[in-house]
């Protein structure tokens, strides 16, 4: 049975409307969202109230659920609703920009967008155990006549520079865009109200992170100068105080634990505890093993207490692989006959 041209436009416009709803599953299960279930009297706005406590995100919502529905339009009953909210992530070793943006976004290019969100630099690798908040990236699907600056706007606000933003995120060359073409929208405050949180939690029986580590790293940072000031001014027994306090948060970067340790090393050898300071500099060397302090501006003694240290790692760096390889080694047969006996 042949198919009128109407009705074949149907089934085409019905296959798009399925592949669109099998993408967005498939994103959901990525991207580790949450999906809510339409209830009687909710619509998009009072929904985007609940999770993000902002009625204007409905956008989001929109965006996001692949909705043409407008602000207020009543939605279906039993309807699921993909509620997406920024991630983050504490850096292992070894991991780079790049290489974060590879995951998160498929394409190191787009690196830019972690390192402006977490006040990172291209001439620096994020430190490992930093705490990194991850834009979420909103696809949303151009409508007839909408251009880059106007999907900014919607988004961001009024400014040319989150035009140039998206174009960059999107590989674009100009602010035109054709119907139904797709732009990612990398957002940095999409974050979940407290209400929001909660629902998630009672939900699912876990609540989804908030970022509490990344602030308290933050904090951290805006302690160590005191802590450097402290040391500056020869207040040696407050410095191994605070320092000692940092250390036992439990939550620091590796170039945070250096510049600590590296401070209570000089602290302890001023106060005449070299054993200590040894110790101190070696916790630094295990978090950056080429470090190296400046011999002009240190004085002998941190020096001696450095080196010493220096010594000490490279030697239980030296003793570990034939530790290792005794454990691995298969008992000799004297050994055997020992352990008989």
């Amino acid at each position: 049975m042949s198919l009128s041209a109407r009705s074949y436009r149907l089934l085409l416009g019905w296959c798009a409307l399925c592949a669109l709803a099998l993408g967005l599953s498939l994103r959901a299960e990525a991207d580790g969202g949450y999906q809510h279930v339409v209830r009687e009297g909710e619509t998009l706005a009072s929904i985007a109230e609940r999770y993000y406590g902002d009625p204007r995100r409905e956008n989001i919502l929109v965006a996001e659920n692949g909705l043409t529905a407008q602000g207020g339009s009543p939605i279906v009953v039993g309807l699921r609703l993909q509620i997406p909210y920024v991630q983050y992530h504490r850096v292992q070793p070894g991991e780079t920009w790049a290489e974060l943006s590879t995951r998160f976004y498929g394409d190191p290019r787009r690196a830019f967008v972690l390192m402006d969100a977490n006040q990172g630099s291209s001439s620096e690798q994020p430190a490992e155990g930093a705490e990194l908040l991850v834009p979420y990236p909103l696809r949303h699907v151009a409508a007839q006549g909408e251009n880059v600056p106007r999907i900014a706007k919607a988004y961001f606000g009024r400014g040319a520079e989150h035009s140039r933003r998206l174009r960059r995120f999107n590989a674009l060359r100009m602010n035109r865009l054709t119907r139904g073409q797709i732009v990612l929208i990398p957002l940095s405050d999409l974050v979940l109200s407290d209400e929001g949180r909660e629902i998630i939690r009672e939900a699912t029986g876990q609540a989804p992170e908030e970022g509490q580590m990344r602030v308290r790293q933050a904090e951290i940072d805006e302690q160590l100068p005191t802590l450097q000031e402290l040391v500056r001014t020869g207040r040696f027994a407050e410095a191994i105080a605070l320092g000692n306090r940092l250390l036992g948060t439990g939550v620091l970067t590796g170039s945070q634990e250096v510049t600590i340790q590296r401070e209570l090393g000089t602290s302890f050898v001023a106060l005449g505890q070299q054993e200590l300071a040894v110790s101190a500099f070696r916790g630094a060397l295990a978090r950056q093993p080429h470090l190296e302090l400046d011999s002009a501006r240190t004085s002998p003694r941190v020096m001696r207490a450095f080196h010493d240290a220096q010594r000490a790692q490279e030697s239980a760096t030296e003793d570990a692989p034939e530790e290792a390889e005794a454990q691995d080694r298969p008992a000799s047969e004297s050994d055997t006959s020992d352990a008989a006996q």
